[in-house]
């Protein structure tokens, strides 16, 4: 009994840091140099592929995209998720000339806060084009594959090597289940023609797009596979938040529309390679929906990519101009009300399909609390966290997500995680 109140004291001690350290009253380390490709990603990769949980989640995940009807949007998203040898065509042929002259056009349109130059490692250029294989080729390649990428930063939400994997499963599902809803809800009307709630999702006298509700959540995190490389500690990259500027962007007035970079890095792969706009419009709503004040966000992250795409956003339909001279995103599908901006479902069902970071934001920090407490008992000393991160904390993860661990420890205590983690040969 003593031994296990320790243990409990423990728990609580390490909640309380982890917890000081998400609001930022603790700064986590940053990585020393962020313009070569990531030290660490090939033990990421070797602990991803022995995961039983990753490796499942990769199979669904494909058997997912493989539904997608539009042949061109279907096999060049296996091909995103699945290919190791997948070029990035956004950066093809992008060299480091080139890379000045993009960073400017985004400085002057605003796009970038130029005081975090200062202060992202290896400065502004380094964050908006990370390290990738055969950088300024024509066919510049990810420096890691899909599934052993994390799903956010280091010590937030699936940041282990394969969490983004499971991330994915997660929201693309999500996704597919509110469009069941929606169906459900609004698709149907009765023998008199009525609308009516149905049970029974089939045959529905609404349209909403499977192809978009299947891969905007593939592509909106896509680019994490560059962003969020791996260190030799097991840490990861940082990310640079742009996309604004952080005070004025709302068309000039007060507005913040800074966002990660796997955002807007995602988005300009997918208007390289010329997807639809109702397609590219629903992947940049992920982290905001275009309604309730929030349009100019995702108007300017696609203004952001099209500029890192070296494209013309408004020739290429994903952006128009209205009355005002304001751009704003297309009017989709109009009815004849000029300049008349469609909001389509499938903008908000992408949207809502990626909130599942309530959950698995904080109980990243409470499965670390966890396995510092327990560490020394396999043999580990969270005091040295490079061997912990590498061989403790990133293998346990990978192959026992947070989520688990954490609903294990809420119901059955310390010893079922002691038996679950057991299971693993922590030497392979």
């Amino acid at each position: 009994m003593r031994q296990v109140s320790k243990t409990m004291r423990q728990v609580v001690i390490w909640l309380l840091c982890f917890s000081l350290s998400w609001i930022g009253l603790i700064r986590p380390g940053i990585a020393a140099n962020q313009t070569e490709p990531g030290a660490g990603n090939t033990i990421a990769l070797q602990l991803s592929q022995k995961s039983p949980i990753v490796q499942s989640a990769l199979s669904l995940l494909t058997t997912q995209a493989k539904q997608i009807q539009d042949r061109t949007l279907r096999n060049v998203t296996l091909r995103a998720i699945s290919d190791p040898k997948y070029c990035i065509q956004h950066r093809a042929g992008v060299t480091d000339q080139t890379k000045t002259k993009i960073l400017q056009a985004l400085l002057d349109a605003g796009l970038v806060d130029p005081k975090d130059d200062a202060t992202f490692p290896g400065g502004l250029k380094a964050g908006i084009f990370p390290p990738v294989l055969q950088d300024g080729s024509r066919c510049p390649q990810t420096p890691q594959p899909f599934s052993s990428a994390p799903g956010s930063t280091f010590g937030g939400h699936h940041s282990y090597p394969g969490g983004l994997v499971l991330h994915e499963v997660l929201n693309d599902l999500s996704s597919q289940n509110f469009a069941i809803l929606y169906r459900q809800l609004y698709g149907h009307r009765d023998r008199r023609g009525f609308a009516i709630v149905k049970r029974s999702a089939e045959a529905p006298d609404i349209v909403i797009n499977d192809d978009t509700t299947i891969a905007a959540p593939l592509w909106h995190d896509w680019a994490k596979t560059i962003v969020l490389q791996w260190n030799a500690d097991g840490t990861e990259f940082s990310e640079l938040n742009f996309g604004g500027n952080g005070t004025s962007d709302n068309y000039g007035q007060s507005g913040n529309s800074k966002t990660g970079s796997h955002h807007l890095l995602g988005l300009a792969e997918s208007i390289k390679r010329k997807l639809s706009p109702e397609f590219v419009v629903a992947q940049a709503s992920a982290h905001a929906a275009p309604t309730l004040g929030n349009e100019y966000k995702v108007v300017n992250w696609i203004r952001t990519a099209a500029i890192l795409a070296q494209v013309d956003p408004i020739a290429s339909g994903y952006l128009m101009r209205d009355a005002e001279n304001h751009l704003r995103l297309p009017a989709l599908y109009q009815l004849g009300l000029k300049d008349q901006t469609n909001l389509l479902v499938e903008y908000t069902i992408h949207n809502l399909s990626d909130a599942d970071y309530v959950f698995s934001i904080p109980v990243v920090s409470i499965g670390e609390s966890i396995l510092k407490a327990i560490a020394p008992e396999f043999g580990y000393r969270s005091e040295d966290s490079a061997t912990f991160n590498t061989k403790f904390r990133n293998p346990v993860f990978s192959w026992i997500p947070p989520e688990r661990l954490v609903m294990l420890y809420a119901h059955q205590g310390l010893t079922a995680v002691r038996s679950e983690i057991r299971r693993l040969d922590l030497r392979r």
